[in-house]
């Protein structure tokens, strides 16, 4: 059984349209704050968290289970389905570099510079415009047509 075999599951419309709809609210406010002239840290921190339910989304939208929710477990299954392009896909990994916490012997807990705040935004953009909106569609319509069979089944 292959990697993509273990990790493979049906596409999920719920969670990825909830978790889609996070990561687009988290970037926005991400940006709202940048704009605002608020901290950098809080930027960062917020559009980290976009990124996270963007991968986290696209995850759901291929069917595929990350074994963790740091950055680097997110984009190894996100490859198995789609492509990354190579210096985004690196930019993204470095992120679990900057916080460290994944790592039982070294935790720690590194603070971003203003330059980091505009990274995640940046990765943040090029990871939403990554999504497949055929895809999206094809789920969204899968989803639809069951709620419909499903008020149908009940009704008779």
């Amino acid at each position: 059984m292959t990697m993509l075999e273990l990790m493979r599951k049906e596409p999920d419309y719920q969670a990825f349209e909830e978790n889609y709809g996070d990561a687009l609210g988290y970037h926005l406010r991400a940006e709202q704050f940048r704009r605002s002239g608020q901290r950098f840290s809080l930027v960062f921190n917020v559009g980290a968290v976009a990124l996270e339910r963007y991968l986290v989304a696209m995850c759901h939208l291929y069917g595929v289970m990350p074994l963790n929710h740091n950055f680097i477990c997110l984009l190894n299954a996100v490859e198995l389905v789609t492509e990354i392009p190579r210096e985004l896909n690196k930019e993204i990994r470095s992120l679990d570099f900057i916080f460290g916490i994944c790592s039982l012997d070294d935790y720690f807990h590194g603070e971003p510079t203003p330059k980091d705040a505009e990274r995640v935004l940046a990765m943040c953009g090029e990871v939403r415009g990554l999504f497949d909106l055929e895809r999206m569609a094809a789920i969204r319509q899968t989803a639809a047509a069951a709620e419909l069979a499903e008020a149908d089944r009940a009704e008779a």
